[in-house]
């Protein structure tokens, strides 16, 4: 249990130390000009200074939607840098296309809401806002604003890709290993000697190791029916 903790900790830190530094850097540097930004917001006025406080900062408003509906398929046809959407409080619907927005084509998505609400907040940060901004939309604030979200975007979606990298790297350490056994098993070798097996392979047919493993694994499970996964392999060939 310790050692799970310490682990969390080390990401922790370190998805603070690279946020931090991202932020450093946006506000050493300028922001990337001219940003193409996605807005919602429901009310006509209210969205047209928004969008004259962007055009002030030399970027523009590519695409305006009065909701959230369409919002995943409005992001994929526009390809924006930055979403900003601007309402009371984020509902349900609105929730539920965030999370899908941020699954199909994440993006840096700054929400200005107008009430206040722990669990609200929660559910938009858990949905893939970077920034969550209570008392509505101050046109002068929305540079600032804007870069904080890029730089918490940039940072998390680095970090998320590392722990991504980190789970495949460990899911092929174990078919490795599962194929090793298997060889060991089948060829009556030691490890070392399963290993090169598995390493010539791969050089001879152009694959990774990783690949290998997982055609070895199918092979030698299927010649022996008498494990689990050989009787499930059976039957999965039996119904085909």
């Amino acid at each position: 249990m310790q050692a799970t903790g310490t682990a969390a900790q080390e990401h922790l830190e370190c998805f603070l130390l690279k946020s931090n530094r991202c932020l450093s850097q946006w506000s050493d540097d300028a922001m990337p000009s001219p940003l193409n930004i996605l807005l919602v917001d429901d009310e006509v006025v209210r969205a047209a200074m928004v969008e004259e406080a962007l055009m002030t900062e030399g970027h523009r408003v590519i695409c305006r939607l009065s909701s959230p509906a369409s919002l995943n398929q409005m992001v994929e046809r526009h390809q924006p840098d930055v979403v900003i959407i601007d309402m009371e409080s984020p509902d349900r619907d609105t929730l539920e296309s965030m999370a899908l927005l941020n699954r199909e084509n994440p993006r840096p998505v700054v929400f200005f809401a107008d009430q206040h609400d722990s669990d609200t907040l929660q559910a938009a940060l858990k949905a893939g806002v970077s920034a969550y901004v209570v008392d509505g939309l101050v046109p002068e604030r929305v540079k600032a604003i804007v870069e904080v979200a890029i730089a918490r975007f940039d940072a998390f979606h680095s970090m998320r890709q590392e722990l991504d990298k980190a789970r495949n790297q460990l899911a092929e350490r174990k078919h490795i290993e599962r194929a090793k056994g298997l060889l060991m098993k089948h060829q009556n070798c030691d490890e070392e000697q399963a290993y090169r097996m598995l390493r010539k392979l791969a050089m001879d047919r152009g694959q990774r190791i990783a690949e290998v493993a997982d055609s070895v694994i199918d092979i030698l499970e299927r010649l022996n029916p008498t494990s689990p996964q050989g009787r499930s392999a059976d039957k999965r060939g039996s119904r085909s």
